[in-house]
């Protein structure tokens, strides 16, 4: 049983929102009262998402955003804070996979798209996040690193250089952000059954069998256990966890 937490009154916003652990985690954001913004590439989709939780008596708001655009990380923002009046939590989830490559043959294209997505794209979303946290003195962000921000893997370059890049983002903003009230974490989700990872069985089954033979509790994890990650780290009982990358991988770092 996963802990309960009280959220009443309190805002958070999930980019990625749409689908997969995105979804799961701003439903759960939800169940605990919080209001909810959900954000993704895909506007519609994040309305229909938004919907579903206002029909169940929650607090929800859809937008469309594309976290590589600035302006559209700050709007998404300005947008919550308009509608909700405030910012508290904020799980920082939108991201893409690239397909295996060999190191010498990854086109530049490639390269740049994946980190514009997984990197830049949380450093825009957590840039405007902390302009609104820092004049509350308050607030709790987690953006989604991955196993791939902690080890190595052969054919995902890019993807492992973005992924790294949001625990060195992730730290240096915890170190600066921790005395003004803010904290600021990172979550390492392993191999989770998604409909990302649902992609990449059916297209690279090679390669995920060889992941799941590292897979050390015999199972993917879902999007759940995720979920009950990102709400530990931005409740209280996380009060003095920060600039941390937490593994949620059913021990494959453990290795």
């Amino acid at each position: 049983m996963n802990p309960t937490y009280d959220f009443t009154g309190q805002v958070a916003l999930v980019t990625g929102a749409a689908s997969g652990m995105g979804l799961t985690t701003a439903r759960a954001f939800a169940e605990a009262g919080a209001s909810v913004v959900l954000a993704d590439l895909d506007s519609d989709a994040a309305e229909r998402a938004a919907k579903d939780l206002t029909t169940a008596g929650h607090q929800a708001l859809g937008v469309g955003c594309d976290v590589a655009d600035e302006a559209q990380a700050a709007a998404m923002v300005e947008r919550a804070v308009a509608t909700f009046g405030r910012l508290d939590m904020a799980f920082n989830n939108a991201g893409i996979q690239a397909p295996p490559t060999d190191a010498a043959d990854e086109p530049a294209e490639e390269f740049d798209h994946v980190n514009a997505v997984n990197l830049r794209g949380i450093w825009t979303c957590q840039k405007h996040e902390l302009r609104q946290m820092r004049a509350q003195g308050s607030g709790a962000i987690v953006n989604c690193s991955s196993l791939g921000g902690l080890v190595g893997l052969p054919e995902r370059t890019a993807y492992h250089a973005s992924k790294h890049g949001v625990i060195g983002l992730t730290k240096s903003a915890a170190l600066e952000y921790a005395p003004r009230g803010v904290r600021i974490n990172a979550v390492c989700p392993g191999t989770i059954d998604t409909p990302m990872v649902a992609t990449m069985l059916e297209g690279q089954a090679e390669a995920m069998a060889e992941i799941m033979k590292q897979q050390p509790i015999g199972r993917l994890g879902t999007a759940e256990e995720i979920a009950a990650a990102v709400l530990w780290l931005c409740s209280p009982a996380a009060s003095f966890v920060i600039g941390i990358a937490l593994p949620v991988d059913g021990g494959f770092t453990a290795h």
